[in-house]
């Protein structure tokens, strides 16, 4: 035939895989064959499962099923009209009944995929079985033909004969075929629990290598955890080491502590002692002056007619000295300091700001009030009085003020505030020794000068190191009049100690002011003394103002002056240095009738310290009405005469304008003075020195 009619068939010849070699027999005549492909299609494994190893469970008698010959189209019951003499129970040709033993897996009915996955695996598993199958086909196949031909012959005994010894035949081969699958199928067995052994041994070997990967990762992990512990104990030791020495350093310093803690104690203790001391030196004062207030008022009474007497004999006085002052419009500052120009301040206080500028050619400083300052038109107005009426080479020179803005005009001063050298502001280096002491005997000139000022005497009432100023040359200019107070003139003595000023709130700066003035509010000439031995004692130590002088006294009580000296000032000669301590002591005494005489006892003991560090000798009180002694920066370094127009040059020194310009003309670019050759040829004229000169020579 051309190709299979029955629906079975057909079935089977579309859905069977392409590998399969299928024979159609009917009626026990092969009627078609079906040829396998030459090419076997493989199934591949699902993208899941391509790594997976295929592991073969081994079979049991569950897993085939029964099979019959007319499903698989292997074999086909010859009709009962068959004329072969073989019939449908002959052991020749198995019945279509009988079980047919093979694996259970997809019916060849099944898809294409299923049957072709299904071959494959009876393949893998039972190789011995196909075999006993291929050989059974082709015996089968014999055995069709071998009847398709007996068919054909008449029958006779001979024939039945022969077709009995081939039936034996046939039933040994089949009894053989099954003994071979029996066999086969017991070694299909064996191998595959070999082959399931041998994969749960790899898996083992796997599972072990992935532990001994593990254990070696977890190993170098506790060995890398134990270096970095190591590391962190030799960093912690160190800091503990460090620790330690804190420790110790912190209980040295704790015992150093307890130590000054009783120190202090007893300090706390010994103060006590004198404050009630003074409580009752109070009490005695307050009943003296009860004692004397009806005689108070009457001398007050006097005083101020005295006083009245005096304000007219100022009021032409200084009409006198007014060349000395200019008044100045507020344009002119204004231009001087681009506009109050931040960049231009210098410096800020309780009065107001100052600004550095440059007027009518001269360098100058520029206090201007601020309108929220504490202090008011009275301490400008004071202040304006007071200046414009001395002149003296330690007192800063007032050149003029703006009344409208109340605004005053100074000498530009370079070097900043006492203050700022002794705590080296701006990293600025400290002061000599030498130059210390000179300071001081500046300072003790200056005041003195103010004391016995005639017709009555000044006293600064707010003396500190801030309102100390220091020039080019590190000379001393006494600054801040806003508070100093005229004591009431004296006709017999111009330098009477017990002259005072009375007020019910004293102002001034803590640790610098007469503890007698805060209690009495009686400013007296004494005051300023109290604070120049502060002064003194903070040049000499470099310390702060609070308690400077318990700390000075405890110091030389116990012989140790030099542990409390500032060393930054060099190496203070002993001898000097202890006098200084002394004199500052007397000087910050707190009885004021203890404080020694600025003109008559201080200044003998400052004079030959000045000397001895390189200075003039002479007392610069001012003018000298009985004559002889003129100021060395009135003379002119080349002239070696007074002045008469004096200019600064570029190396900082004063010349007469006429002198310098010869000086230069002559073919000379070096200062007269420092012999170094100067930055340039300009002259700033010193209108300040030329006012000073100029009232020098009046007085004189």
């Amino acid at each position: 035939m051309k190709e299979p009619k029955s629906s079975k068939a057909k079935y089977i010849l579309n859905e069977a895989p392409p590998s399969c070699h299928i024979w159609f027999v009917c009626n026990g005549n092969l009627i078609y064959t079906r040829q396998c492909s030459s090419v076997v299609a493989v199934d591949t494994d699902p993208p899941q499962l391509q790594n997976s190893p295929v592991i073969p469970s081994a079979p049991s008698w569950r897993d085939y099923e029964r099979v019959d010959s007319e499903s698989v189209g292997l074999f086909h019951a010859p009709s009962s009209n068959s004329s072969s003499g073989v019939s449908p129970q002959s052991p020749l040709i198995p019945n279509m009944n009988s079980d047919w033993l093979r694996p259970r897996g997809p019916s060849l009915t099944s898809q294409g995929s299923a049957c072709s996955s299904n071959g494959t695996v009876e393949d893998q598993i039972f190789p011995e079985a196909l075999t006993i199958r291929g050989r059974l086909g082709s015996l089968i196949l014999q055995q069709n033909n071998e009847d398709r031909r007996l068919s054909a012959l008449p029958s006779n005994p001979y024939d039945e004969a022969v077709a009995g010894e081939m039936y034996d035949r046939l039933q040994q081969f089949v009894s053989e075929a099954e003994m071979s699958r029996k066999d086969a199928y017991e070694e299909s067995m064996r191998r595959m629990k070999a082959e399931k052994d041998v994969m749960d041994a790899l898996r083992r070997a796997k599972k072990a290598e992935s532990m001994h990967t593990e254990e070696q990762r977890y190993r170098k992990e506790v060995e890398e955890a134990l270096s970095r512990s190591k590391e962190e104990a030799v960093i912690l030791k160190s800091r503990l080491d460090e620790v330690v020495a804190e420790l110790r350093f912190a209980l040295e310093k704790k015992l150093s502590l307890e130590s000054k803690i009783a120190e202090s104690d007893r300090t706390a203790e010994e103060l006590k002692q004198k404050m009630n001391s003074a409580v009752e030196l109070l009490k005695k004062y307050k009943k003296e002056r009860d004692e004397m207030q009806a005689e108070r008022d009457h001398v007050l009474e006097e005083a101020e007619e005295l006083r009245k007497k005096q304000c007219d004999e100022a009021s032409s006085s200084s009409s006198s000295s007014s060349q000395f002052f200019r008044e100045f419009s507020f344009a002119e500052l204004e231009e001087a300091t681009l506009g109050f120009s931040p960049k231009l301040k210098i410096g800020e206080g309780g009065y107001g700001s100052i600004y550095r500028g440059n007027l009518r050619h001269t360098q100058v400083a520029i206090k201007m009030l601020n309108p929220y300052s504490s202090q008011g038109p009275r301490e400008f107005h004071q202040e304006v009085n007071i200046l414009s009426k001395v002149r003296h080479p330690n007192i800063v020179t007032l050149m003029g003020a703006c009344l409208e803005a109340w605004t005053l005009v100074y000498e530009y001063i370079p070097n900043g505030s006492l203050e700022d050298r002794l705590t080296c502001k701006n990293n600025t280096p400290p002061l000599s020794w030498k130059a210390r002491i000179r300071i001081a005997t500046e300072l003790c000139s200056a005041l003195v000068f103010l004391h016995s000022f005639r017709p009555q005497g000044i006293v600064h009432g707010d003396l500190k190191p801030g309102n100390i100023l220091l020039d080019a040359n590190y000379v001393c200019k006494l600054s801040d009049f806003g508070i100093c107070r005229e004591l009431p003139p004296d006709e017999f003595s111009q330098y009477d100690e017990t002259r005072c000023f009375r007020t019910e709130n004293p102002v001034g700066t803590f640790g610098y002011m007469d503890p007698e003035f805060l209690m009495t509010g009686e400013l007296t000439s004494k005051s300023d003394v109290f604070s120049f031995g502060v002064i003194l004692l903070r040049l000499l130590t470099g310390k702060s103002a609070k308690g400077i002088a318990h700390e000075v006294q405890n110091a030389i009580d116990n012989g140790n002056l030099n542990s409390i000296l500032d060393t930054t000032a060099g190496d203070w000669p002993f001898v000097q240095a202890k006098q200084l301590a002394h004199l500052g002591l007397n000087c910050a005494d707190n009885n004021g009738k203890n404080r020694p005489n600025l003109a008559s006892q201080v200044w003998r003991v400052l004079e030959p310290m000045k000397v001895y560090c390189g200075g003039s000798s002479a007392l610069q009180f001012g003018c000298d009405e009985e004559g002889g002694y003129t100021p060395s920066y009135f003379v002119c370094p080349i002239f070696q005469e007074i002045m008469q127009d004096p200019v600064v040059a570029a190396d900082g020194f004063t010349y007469e304008s006429e002198a310098l310009k010869g000086w230069l003309e002559s073919g000379h670019d070096t200062s007269p003075m420092t012999n170094l050759k100067l930055p340039n040829t300009d002259l700033v004229p010193n209108h300040a020195l030329r006012s000073a000169i100029q009232e020098w020579l009046q007085r004189t």
